[in-house]
């Protein structure tokens, strides 16, 4: 059998388990606070994050994707050989994927992303050099893993403080809570809907600038937020007042509990947008190479791998996502609706106006980080500084680990394949 078909089949599996290794960290801490708070169930977790996912990569993903992940290296030194791209992407797949494994065996959240790029990096320089990285965004990279804690955990701490001023501390929380409903679901709203314009939807490249947007997307999350205060009403009634005890809350954590839910979906469609091409970035310039016996710049992304993909992922959080969640959602500090909401609502606020800005941001570390973040506005002491130290040194070795490991398996892979 030729050798192609061979590598793509195995690539389309470790693809495949890459994805489902996406789901089991990235997506599972992204639930983790919504499952931890007790906003949603386990089992409601599971579906949203499936069909949330698979929406997201089909509607939203990227279609066309760069050849090598994040520019990393430049696809044009590998013209002439277009085998040592495809094994060095197999290479790539299997080093982030045995990683963020590992990582997810021991709950810790890591970031995928820097998993593929690291493993990019490392068969580029031992396939046409260090000269041919691009150290600049290698560098920006490793900024990101203070810019983004430190981001998220200002904007989730600071809306946590809000509402603990203005709504826990006052004589009736519900009245308050019911009160500054609207402007919270108008401004929950306004985030998600221009988080999928300029994150969900980037592959249809809207030219128009921010500012416009904003103002365009305005009128829309007013009129969600003009119907905020019924709806929250209503679903209090309905899951606190007729069923008490079910969520174990009270009313106003009720009111928490379902602006989470909204943040949930978001972050599940989110997750199918823009991480399943994590995985199927390099299985897509593999499957390129294949087809074509050349390098391209930019590859087009079948239909079925996005469906796979996005399928992958959900299924990964289902296998082995729990202890991740637990991390985020118990570990850390303890959470409930409304500590939940910050976090979740405080990483999706600091992730849309980091990107706007340009900042190197992680999903991963800005959520870590607003969940610090609301923790250190109740005191250090409810913080475990032991899981955080380990979540610490797992963002560290990420890059040199995934560089390492794929050095070594795209030098077996060359050694014997080509």
């Amino acid at each position: 059998m030729n050798i192609d078909i061979i590598v793509l089949a195995i690539a389309s599996l470790i693809g495949l388990y890459v994805a489902a290794n996406i789901g089991a960290n990235d997506l599972a801490n992204a639930m983790g606070t919504s499952v931890g708070s007790g906003a949603i169930t386990l089992k409601r977790a599971l579906w949203i994050s499936i069909i949330a996912n698979l929406l997201g990569a089909v509607l939203a993903g990227g279609h066309v994707t760069s050849t090598i992940s994040k520019g990393m290296i430049d696809p044009a030194l590998l013209a002439s050989e277009p085998n040592k791209l495809m094994l060095g992407m197999f290479a790539a797949l299997i080093s982030a994927g045995l990683w963020v494994h590992l990582a997810t065996y021991f709950g810790l959240p890591v970031s995928t992303t820097h998993a593929i790029v690291g493993a990019v990096v490392g068969f580029g320089i031992i396939s046409v050099g260090a000269g041919a990285v691009s150290w600049g965004k290698i560098i920006a990279v490793a900024i990101s893993w203070v810019i983004s804690p430190a981001a998220g955990a200002l904007v989730a701490g600071s809306i946590f403080h809000f509402t603990e001023k203005k709504i826990m501390s006052v004589k009736e929380p519900y009245a308050a809570a019911v009160h500054y409903a609207p402007a919270l679901i108008f401004l929950v709203a306004l985030v998600l809907i221009l988080s999928f314009i300029f994150k969900g939807l980037k592959n249809l490249h809207l030219e128009i600038g921010f500012f416009y947007t904003v103002l365009l997307t305005m009128p829309l999350a007013a009129l969600v937020g003009l119907f905020g205060r019924r709806w929250v009403r209503w679903q209090v009634q309905l899951k606190c007042e007729m069923r008490p005890g079910q969520q174990g809350n009270s009313p106003v954590e009720c009111v928490f509990a379902q602006l989470q839910v909204l943040t949930a979906y978001y972050v599940a469609f989110a997750h199918g947008a823009n991480d399943v091409a994590n995985a199927i970035g390099p299985l897509a310039a593999i499957f390129s190479v294949v087809k074509t016996k050349s390098v391209a710049l930019q590859v087009e992304v079948p239909l079925w791998m996005l469906v796979a993909g996005g399928i992958a992922v959900g299924g990964g959080l289902i296998a082995f996502g729990t202890r991740v969640m637990e991390t985020i959602g118990k570990d850390i500090t303890e959470m409930t609706p409304i500590r939940g909401f910050c976090a979740q609502f405080g990483a999706a606020s600091t992730i849309l106006i980091c990107s706007r800005l340009g900042m190197p941001v992680s999903t991963t570390h800005v959520l870590v980080g607003a969940v610090v973040g609301v923790g250190l506005m109740r005191g250090m002491g409810t913080l475990d500084l032991r899981i955080l130290k380990n979540i610490g040194a797992s963002w560290i070795v990420t890059l040199p680990l995934t560089m390492v490991l794929a050095m070594v398996l795209y030098k077996l892979f060359t050694l014997f394949l080509l």
